[in-house]
């Protein structure tokens, strides 16, 4: 969820730097393979590809820890994410709220805080504004940016960056209404809520999905 204004700056300085509002049509999935559907659901959405590009990094880097956690513990029915709050002290309230409203919108994931987290949420200042991020190597975190949660609906912007984590591309020309709009509806907009087609496609991509991520490709170790 990219500020619009200091993006700019940011991307001749930043290799990683991640595009905003761009019209580009995502690639189309492809016809055949195990994890056909989830890919179907992810690649809906239009956004830039290099942003595209970097969320479908970071979900499957969640997607891979959970999946090894869970090989670890074949009992464990739930599929459940966990996340380290350690790093963002200031923004604990609206972290656990965000996990509360994806819960209570979603059925085949859960979100919790808790000890061996498969992603990590960080705080302070950066001219890209709030984003995830992944190093490749089976870990991720979301980053919170000082200005832009004092500019824009700061529960807005933690859920919607949450949305990363279980697998939703920005769609910055989409509605208020539309969680994963990001900043696109301006300041104004205060919605927390993902839509019923957000919510839809994270089923959509937990249904089944860590069995493709566990036998489809291989699980990345931690550096």
């Amino acid at each position: 969820m990219r500020h619009p204004r200091i993006l700019a700056a940011a991307l001749s300085a930043a290799a990683v730097a991640v595009l905003p509002a761009a019209t580009v049509t995502a690639t189309a999935a492809p016809a055949a393979g195990p994890d056909h559907a989830e890919r179907v659901g992810y690649t809906g959405y239009t956004g830039s590809s290099q942003e595209a590009k970097a969320n479908r990094a970071f979900f499957d880097a969640v997607r891979a820890s959970v999946a090894r956690k869970r090989a670890a513990h074949p009992g464990a029915q739930a599929v459940t994410v966990v996340y380290s709050a350690a790093s963002a002290p200031s923004f604990r309230t609206q972290i656990a709220r965000s996990a509360q409203i994806w819960n209570s919108s979603v059925g085949n994931v859960r979100i919790q805080e808790g000890a061996n987290a498969d992603f990590s949420y960080r705080e302070g200042n950066d001219s890209r504004g709030s984003y995830a991020s992944t190093d490749g190597h089976g870990r991720g975190h979301i980053f919170l940016d000082y200005r832009q949660n004092q500019q824009y609906d700061s529960a807005r912007v933690t859920a919607h960056e949450t949305g990363h984590v279980l697998g939703l591309p920005d769609h910055y020309t989409g509605p208020c209404s539309e969680l994963m709009s990001g900043h696109g509806p301006g300041t104004s907009c205060t919605n927390a809520q993902p839509d019923a087609r957000e919510r839809s496609r994270v089923d959509q991509l937990w249904r089944n999905g860590l069995m493709a991520a566990a036998v489809t490709r291989p699980v990345p170790k931690y550096a």
